[in-house]
């Protein structure tokens, strides 16, 4: 179903200006109209020496904030659905995984594939400049299911039609959990591509979005994928504490049914996002690309978010109960979000539940982050 459209505008799929965090640049660079954009975000001025300790969070931060195990995922395959061809992505994995101790992953063992939006490993598309995008989503799955399989599947181009046929194709490659970091504005052609986000016994992950409270992004939208939101993580004399990121995409959909296991009282339609992760740039993940010149550098937006949320999803082994993100809610396992918003002067919410991240259900953060692996 289709609902009319909401108070808010409905917005083509191209990129505004995000309500990220000042010191962070956008990695993709613009869409065009009928086009997506990546939500990876840089931190800039960050300049680490050749040897040394990378800045950003590693995988014992990750295990440490999300309290997770330390190895599992063996033989579970994770897609990371990107646009355009990364040539060096195999060779910064290596080094990624090399320096925090994790297991190799490479085409050789069987670990790491990448393959064109058909399923072929050739020819592959052109550099889209999504190098960081792939990177991180690479290095992020890793970091927190060192023992997961990697399929990288390269959509020709970003557009939509090709984002959502290179998503078939993860599956049909015996995918069970894709990870999707990308987005854009949702509008009246928004429900076409909705079945591509959508198999049986597959758990789809997505980017909520960097541009703050809104109108919704898709696929984050659709009522089939987990829209994973945006935390700013840092670490505190006890433990770690986690407050809503300014830039978490979060919004009512204008096109999309409210789904029944959603109950949030000031949205008619769907609401985004369902759960979060880290993603807020000043505590950005360790990134290695050196592919496209950015060696060691850290990386934030919900583009983080989202593969972490996958690779927790794949550790945990049940990717089949997420053929919605209906499990997500009324469930325990998960710290509930409390502080922060992701309104702004363009869009305020008024504080809100769909901009500020209250007790219980949020727009910004959903239903909270990992605590272990008990909510999936």
């Amino acid at each position: 179903m289709v609902l009319a459209a909401l108070a808010l505008p409905v917005l083509a799929g191209v990129t505004t200006a995000h309500a990220g965090t000042p010191g962070a640049r956008d990695a993709c660079g613009p869409a065009r109209p009928g086009q997506v954009r990546c939500f990876a975000e840089i931190r800039t001025g960050t300049v680490r020496a050749a040897t040394g300790t990378p800045a950003g969070y590693g995988p014992a931060d990750l295990r440490s904030a999300y309290r997770l195990p330390v190895g599992g995922g063996d033989g579970r395959t994770v897609a990371i659905v990107d646009a355009g061809d990364d040539a060096g992505a195999e060779a910064d994995l290596a080094v990624y995984r090399d320096h925090y101790g994790l297991p190799a992953c490479t085409t050789g063992n069987g670990c790491f594939r990448k393959v064109n939006q058909a399923g072929r490993a050739s020819p592959l598309p052109a550099d889209a400049g999504w190098g960081v995008e792939i990177s991180l989503d690479l290095d992020a799955v890793s970091a927190v299911c060192p023992d997961c399989h990697l399929l990288l599947v390269e959509a020709d181009s970003p557009g939509v039609d090709d984002m959502a046929a290179a998503v078939d194709t993860a599956v049909a490659l015996g995918a069970t959990v894709v990870s999707n970091s990308y987005g854009a504005r949702e509008n009246g052609d928004a429900p076409r591509l909705a079945g591509s986000y959508r198999h049986a016994g597959v758990a789809m992950v997505v980017s909520s979005g960097d541009d703050g409270y809104g109108q919704p992004n898709v696929p984050a939208a659709y009522d089939s994928v987990v829209a994973v939101g945006g935390t700013t993580l840092t670490r505190t004399g006890d433990g770690w504490h986690e407050t809503a990121w300014s830039g978490a995409g979060s919004g009512c959909s204008a096109w999309i049914a409210k789904p029944s296991w959603q109950h949030d009282p000031n949205c008619p339609g769907r609401m985004v996002a369902d759960v979060a992760a880290v993603a807020d740039p000043d505590t950005g993940l360790a990134v290695y690309d050196a592919h496209d010149g950015a060696g060691w550098t850290v990386v934030g937006g919900t583009s983080a978010a989202a593969p972490v949320v996958a690779g927790i999803t794949a550790l945990a082994g049940h990717p089949d109960r997420f053929a919605t993100a209906a499990h997500l809610y009324g469930t325990a396992g998960l710290t509930d979000v409390v502080g922060g918003a992701n309104g702004t002067d363009r869009a305020d919410c008024g504080g809100d539940y769909q901009c500020t991240a209250l007790p219980g259900y949020d727009g910004p953060t959903g239903n909270g982050t990992p605590d272990g692996l008990g909510a999936f």
